[in-house]
């Protein structure tokens, strides 16, 4: 039988909670298995980070073992005690450790899949029965439909078996970052490059993506940012670079530059004047995938005159022997050579145009990117330690003056600048690429600049076991803790921490400041310091660490933007820009009019028998693991080719995961559930 507990009560318990502004003996306990992804970011402090003993902003000091600040706040708020039951894994595999023993624990981790898989097997709460006790909760989703459409287990009931988590919604996620000092120093000024001392640039083994002849019109904003044009990238006058390289034998860096420096004056009939890095690096950028190439080419055959030293690497992931952050190069190729499915919120699925989910795996385009990948591998524009998996970092890569360019996120990146670099060295996040993408609105394709890094439900989130059903005064503190997460006190809590790490005006009420609109607080000074004292500027690592925020649930950005070194500002800056302007496109929050921007949902309504025979299909998730100690096919393909046992060419990739790894078979189950989901959306949306 439902169970339900009235607003009036729900009220009057709050107000007796604030009233005393500390857990009653009388509180309910909850046994929390929840954390984000390692023994440092739960909510209890770990060894690791408090050690014999850690003061804070707020002037505490908290010891091993002791609840980190946001959830001190939280036991008070709600009356509970927190017990820890969190082992310090990932959410599919702190979810796979309690799932036999669900008994234990009151809230656990796990991925939206396999959280909605087993609630569908009855093992989870359906909180979509508790709404009414849930206000905060259900005005969030009454205000974001597609964020229940992103939730929804099962379209018959509505069923919603885990509360969802956002870090950040509604926003570009993922950005190419550069050494924005180094395109300078190779591409601007008048005259001829020149250097004492240059490499020769590899054997050519990458061809051209883009157009060898012809002109292509690209939407550019202008590079005050205020407008939008239109320029023209010319092969006719300029031919295509990658082309006119691989024709010259024995290319060296210094030739190499001056090709490239005539390519873009050509090419774009002196648009960007003496300052040709604007191409890769300005408000006004236009590269593509060939441009980038050619540039690289130029990077790594020119290390005298960027780091004193013969060697620089070209592409790096922030961990190039972790298999969680390598799979980010795989993720750059779609963007590189639009190809959807690359960095879906589900497994590598997309809509496209007519309707039908299309699953990355299954697709030539998807393969024949890997390809040109392994192409610019061959050539050594990869770095060396992504190749053989040597133990090398983003921090190692910049500190060093190693690395040039990566894909990941700018914030955590972009603090490097500070902590990393030297005066004059910048490291920034840069447009994102012109590619053919084809939405549907032309049978040959669309030169254009689109991304799928796009923030929606991400794939983790916490749900409440099935036994709390038969205990009320638990199950009522569960759902509780949702909603007051998604409360306005709760989400500030949730992504800033207690109110001592906020700066407060003289009555107490924040400091605010406009992010995107709204007024959001400003954080301490004593909180600043911290951060960078503690975390190295990193606002996640700070937050997740020592604060037990943005653990889950509605992670706003505004914390993390003033926490961005001001290189990362303005490239992101820039890049926004271009978004708000529509020269970059992106996957919307809605079923739309054309259904190949409609961003696929987190997880999908499928039945138990149907996700009893999904199980079934472990090996085709297990040939494309994104986990820490997995393997990647796509990532292999990038380093070795089309050597790996079934997929010797990107038809043959494609056959085989369609046929004896089940993709075929996977993809209908899927496109069933979405079926259904888009007739429950039609009904919600009446």
């Amino acid at each position: 039988m439902k169970r339900t507990l009235s607003l009036v009560l729900v009220l009057m318990v709050a107000l007796s909670i604030f009233a005393t502004g500390a857990v009653a003996e009388d509180a309910v306990v909850l046994r929390m298995a929840t954390g984000y992804n390692n023994a440092k970011t739960g909510l209890f402090f770990d060894a690791s980070v408090a050690g014999e003993g850690i003061t804070l902003a707020d002037g505490k000091t908290y010891h091993t073992g002791d609840l980190k600040p946001t959830w001190v706040k939280v036991e008070e708020v709600l009356n509970v005690k927190f017990e820890n039951q969190y082992q310090g894994n990932s959410a599919s595999n702190e979810f796979d450790f309690w799932k036999d023993r669900l008994d234990e624990v009151d809230m656990l981790s796990g991925t939206a899949a396999k959280l909605s898989e087993y609630g569908e097997a009855g093992s989870f709460v359906n909180i979509a029965e508790y709404l009414d006790q849930m206000p905060n909760f259900k005005a969030y989703l009454d205000q974001n439909p597609i964020v229940r459409l992103s939730i929804t287990g099962n379209t018959d009931t509505g069923a919603i078996y885990f509360s969802p988590y956002f870090d950040g919604v509604n926003d570009i996620e993922r950005m190419p970052l550069m050494r924005v000092d180094w395109v300078q120093k190779l591409l601007d000024g008048e005259g001829a490059f020149a250097a004492e001392k240059a490499n020769k640039v590899a054997a050519a083994v990458y061809t051209p993506y883009m157009p060898v002849e012809g002109k292509v019109a690209i939407d550019v904003v202008t590079l005050d940012g205020t407008a939008v044009e239109t320029i023209e990238k010319n092969y006719d006058a300029a031919g295509n670079i990658v082309a006119k390289m691989n024709e010259v034998a024995d290319l060296d860096g210094v030739a190499a530059v001056n090709m490239l420096r005539d390519y873009i004056d050509a090419a774009y009939n002196g648009y960007y004047g003496t300052a040709r890095s604007n191409l890769f690096v300005g408000q006004n950028a236009a590269w593509d995938a060939d441009e980038l190439v050619a540039l690289l080419r130029c990077v790594v055959a020119n290390p005298q005159t960027l780091n004193g030293t013969d060697a620089v690497q070209g592409l790096f992931s922030r961990e190039d022997d972790n298999n969680q952050r390598r799979v980010d190069m795989f993720r750059f190729a779609g963007t590189l050579f639009g190809v959807r499915g690359l960095e879906s919120r589900q497994d590598f699925l997309w809509v496209d145009e007519e309707g039908f989910l299309r699953d990355a795996r299954q697709e030539l385009d998807a393969y024949n990117a890997m390809g040109k990948m392994n192409e610019m591998a061959q050539e050594g524009l990869l770095s060396k330690s992504f190749i053989d998996m040597s133990k090398e970092s983003t921090a190692t890569m910049l500190e060093n003056d190693l690395g040039f360019m990566h894909y990941d996120y700018n914030q955590t990146q972009t603090v490097y600048n500070e902590t990393k670099l030297q005066d004059g060295e910048k490291y920034m996040a840069v447009m994102v690429p012109v590619a053919k993408w084809f939405d549907g609105t032309s049978e040959d394709g669309v030169f254009m600049r689109f991304t799928e890094s796009w923030r929606s439900v991400k794939t983790d989130g916490w749900g409440i076991p099935k036994h709390l059903e038969a205990d009320s005064a638990k199950l009522n503190k569960a759902l509780a803790l949702i909603d007051y997460a998604y409360s306005p006190e709760g989400m500030i809590l949730m992504s800033y921490g207690p109110d001592a790490f906020i700066k407060q005006n003289a009555d107490g009420s924040y400091v605010t400041f406009n992010f995107n609109g709204t007024e959001m607080p400003v954080i301490a000074d004593a909180t600043y310091e911290e951060l960078w004292e503690k975390a190295s500027g990193n606002y996640t690592n700070y937050a997740r660490q020592f604060l037990g925020s943005t653990l889950s649930f509605a992670k706003s950005q505004a914390f993390e933007y003033q926490c961005t070194h001001v290189v990362g500002k303005e490239g992101a800056g820039k890049i926004s820009v271009a978004i708000g302007l529509g020269t970059i496109k992106h996957p919307e929050l809605a079923v739309t009019e054309n259904p190949w921007y409609t961003s696929v949902p987190t997880v999908l309504p499928n039945d138990k028998n149907e996700n009893e025979t999904l199980k079934s299909y472990s090996a085709l998730s297990e040939k494309f693991n994104a986990a820490k100690g997995g393997a990647n096919a796509f990532v292999d393909l990038i380093v070795n080719g089309f050597t790996l046992e079934g997929m010797f060419s990107a038809e043959e990739a494609v056959e085989t995961i369609a046929g004896s790894l089940n993709g075929a078979d996977y993809l209908f189950l899927k496109q069933e559930a979405y079926d259904r989901l888009l007739v429950y959306y039609a009904a919600l949306a009446k």
